[in-house]
């Protein structure tokens, strides 16, 4: 695989220069910022969280500007460990599961996206985004799951998958969309999954939070 050859998968590109999507480049500012501001306002994992958000930005703004393979796998691995990172605190900190089963249950998201996302691609139109329709999907479930014994968090997880479901609308819209607005959609992706991303930080911080003042 030519790892350096130029991506071209975006309405707003138009040939293979740096600048050649300065919105979608420019939006990823948000996830820096959406980073620092969390930083402040988290603590231990949340920390963490708030930092992988960080690179976030900084691999998407690498695809957006090189749009070379190798930069594609800086924008896509880091929201993987994001995703990983949080399952694995929602289920040692909301189901209060030790680390070895909180860790052992985060590795059953790769069976469960393995199953799920291949039933979205079916969908018309969905595309690459179907890889990522199983995470809203599992959020709803945690969702539905806590909404008995954490009612809050089950509100604000539910929340943040109504959040990422219009995001990855905006991503999905972006190549139908072009011939009538050239710039595309995807920039609200960014936005979006910035403030997204951002909120389900401060929905495991307000947990956490709620529950050593609660253990006091």
């Amino acid at each position: 695989m030519d790892w350096t050859r130029p991506v071209d998968g975006y309405c707003e590109r138009l040939d293979a220069a740096f600048w050649a999507e300065p919105v979608n480049a420019a939006t990823n500012a948000a996830f820096l910022l959406v980073a620092l501001f969390m930083w402040g306002r988290t603590f231990g994992l949340g920390r963490v969280l708030a930092a992988v958000l960080f690179i976030i930005g900084v691999g998407s703004f690498l695809f957006h500007t090189l749009a070379q393979p190798w930069a594609g796998l800086a924008d896509t691995l880091p929201i993987l460990v994001f995703v990983l990172l949080y399952i694995f605190a929602a289920n040692r900190d909301f189901w209060r599961l030790g680390t070895r089963p909180a860790a052992g249950l985060t590795l059953l998201f790769f069976p469960f996206a393995a199953a799920t996302a291949p039933l979205f691609r079916m969908i018309p139109g969905i595309g690459g985004s179907a890889l990522y329709m199983p995470v809203p999907l599992l959020i709803l479930i945690y969702a539905a799951l806590l909404a008995g014994r954490a009612p809050q968090t089950a509100r604000g997880l539910a929340l943040g998958a109504g959040i990422l479901l219009v995001s990855l609308t905006a991503r999905i819209l972006d190549e139908p969309l072009c011939a009538l607005w050239p710039l595309g959609t995807h920039f609200l992706w960014h936005l979006l999954n910035a403030a997204m991303l951002g909120w389900m930080i401060h929905v495991w911080t307000r947990h956490r939070l709620a529950t050593r003042d609660a253990g006091r």
